[in-house]
């Protein structure tokens, strides 16, 4: 066999194979809750952390998808928005996948802000506009696309399209139309579509609730669960919040869902009996305007506050079953944050990589360090010991937490 035949097949190989536990393949990790469970992290370092390599891929807010040994991210330049896929170990550019769009400044830099999801040797992305792409995860190669709101007549909302794509057997299911829309993974087809009204900003979330497995999506101005295979409305709940920003995911607890928004709007859990949401405790403990919360050990992590308020922002912890407020931090604005190795794994509003204990009884700092400068609103990805974090401008950095 040609070895350039066997070295591409032996990447395909990689790919397509099931992710390895510490691979991070899509938006929130491979159990899409912030969560990397294999991972064990370096906490101690003396003077600078280990930067392995820098990049820039462009205007955005988009985060990262980290599969088989590549990286996977967006940006836009020049009102062109591009796929990138990266070496993970050097940032070298393996492909980039081109498109015109433009880059919707509205009181913040703009750029793509949903974040590229990895399937079986396939890469889906959703640009601003609503450019769907599923392209191959080697060459970069356009499968099929679709231009949701000129074909299927999906309006946007202020801020345009923010949801990652979520995989879901044969479907890819987009937070886009008033509750949801499906398309075929292989083709892009539609299986289900919900409506052509404005969405929220948030992405989808698949769990057991009342029994039955329900896609969770944060509308304009509520909560609302779909049937995933059919898309059928299961049930809606008001969540009505200032600016109609729902951003931050829900979070499945316990067969209940926990919501949050900013604004001072707070979060809630709630409980689904009989396709009928109740609201078991209300709550302004915690706020979250842009990134998700993380829930561990009963427990609900996650900031509180307003991105841009300066050091208005607070790191939280609450009582996941009360929602009872256990501890609040200040100094990091309103960043975002994963979880690792029992640590919550932090970057800052400004770029600054924090370390702390997830526990309940106190914030504890166990190491810091500055990687980025500028605006940081982008969840950092953390797969195989390697930290990948960029800013608003664009510029990225592989950070080696590697014990």
């Amino acid at each position: 066999m040609h070895w350039g035949l066997a070295g591409r097949l032996a990447v395909f190989i990689s790919i397509v194979s099931v992710a390895i536990a510490a691979d991070w393949p899509n938006w929130r990790g491979p159990d899409r809750n912030g969560i990397a469970r294999q991972e064990r992290l370096k906490t101690v370092w003396q003077g600078d952390v280990s930067i392995l390599w820098k990049g820039q891929i462009g205007t955005g807010f988009s985060s990262m998808a980290v599969m088989g040994g590549r990286v996977y991210a967006m940006g836009n330049r020049a009102e062109t928005d591009s796929v990138y896929c990266l070496d993970a170990l050097t940032g070298q550019v393996l492909w980039r996948h081109n498109y015109p769009c433009p880059l919707y400044p509205d009181l913040y830099e703009g750029g793509p802000s949903a974040t590229p999801t990895v399937d079986q040797g396939r890469v889906y992305t959703i640009s601003k506009a609503a450019d769907a792409f599923c392209l191959d995860a080697v060459t970069g190669k356009v499968i099929w696309k679709r231009q949701l709101a000129e074909e299927l007549g999906i309006r946007p909302p202020r801020w345009c399209f923010a949801g990652s794509p979520v995989i879901y057997e044969d479907l890819v299911i987009y937070n886009a139309g008033d509750a949801g829309l499906a398309l075929m993974k292989k083709d892009g087809q539609v299986a289900w579509q919900n409506g052509t009204g404005p969405c929220g900003y948030s992405t989808g979330v698949i769990g057991t609730l009342a029994g039955k497995e329900t896609a969770v999506l944060m509308g304009l101005a509520e909560v609302v669960g779909v049937d995933p295979r059919t898309g059928k409305v299961l049930w809606r709940y008001p969540w009505k919040t200032s600016w109609d920003i729902n951003a931050a995911d829900p979070i499945v607890v316990d067969g209940m869902l926990f919501v949050s928004s900013g604004y001072n709007k707070g979060c809630a859990l709630l409980r689904i009996e009989a396709d009928h949401p109740e609201a078991i405790w209300t709550s302004r403990a915690m706020c979250n305007h842009i990134n998700s919360s993380i829930l561990w050990n009963g427990y609900i992590y996650g900031f509180d506050g307003q991105v841009g308020g300066g050091d208005s922002g607070k790191l939280r912890c609450i009582e996941a079953a009360s929602g009872r407020l256990m501890w609040s931090a200040g100094g990091m604005g309103v960043g975002s944050l994963i979880l690792a190795d029992g640590k919550l794994v932090i970057l800052s509003e400004n770029g600054r990589l924090v370390i702390a204990d997830a526990r309940p009884d106190g914030f504890k700092e166990l190491a810091s360090a500055q990687i980025l400068e500028g605006k940081c609103w982008t969840s950092p990805v953390l797969a195989n010991g390697l930290l990948y974090a960029r800013n608003a401008e664009g510029q990225i950095v592989c950070v080696d937490l590697r014990p």
